[in-house]
């Protein structure tokens, strides 16, 4: 029996929760008003493409299994078609150490690397400063 080759779907533009997501998780990270600023220029990026490897070694941040709760929830919903949101993204500062910021979005970029290693991953990217 053949197994079925798994692909994910993007939406074309992020939930409206990832915002909110985004900014909780940037409070942690950086003062208020400096994180509000960049969620809201989140909100009015293009996307752009990048793949999952790419951004699991910018970020350096641990590839999450398979079996992680979130992660396993995001492969399911690839393998019922249900599309993705693109994920948030603040970009790094390597001349100062700093790796690129996953402001929401990490384990489904964890599914998608589980998926394909190359796949292209849709993304909102800004700066950190204004």
């Amino acid at each position: 029996m053949a197994t079925k080759t798994l692909h994910e779907h993007w939406k074309l533009e992020p939930d409206e929760h990832d915002y909110p997501a985004a900014l909780l998780y940037l409070s942690l990270v950086m003062p208020t008003a400096s994180c509000e600023d960049v969620v809201s220029r989140l909100r009015g990026a293009e996307i752009q493409h990048f793949k999952a490897k790419d951004l699991m070694r910018a970020s350096r941040l641990k590839l999450l299994s398979k079996g992680n709760f979130h992660v396993a929830a995001d492969l399911r919903k690839v393998k019922q078609g249900q599309p993705l949101s693109p994920v948030l993204l603040v970009r790094g500062q390597h001349a100062q150490g700093v790796a690129l910021t996953i402001a929401d979005g990490y384990h489904r970029i964890c599914a998608s690397y589980t998926i394909d290693e190359n796949a292209e991953i849709p993304c909102r990217l800004v700066d950190s400063g204004g």
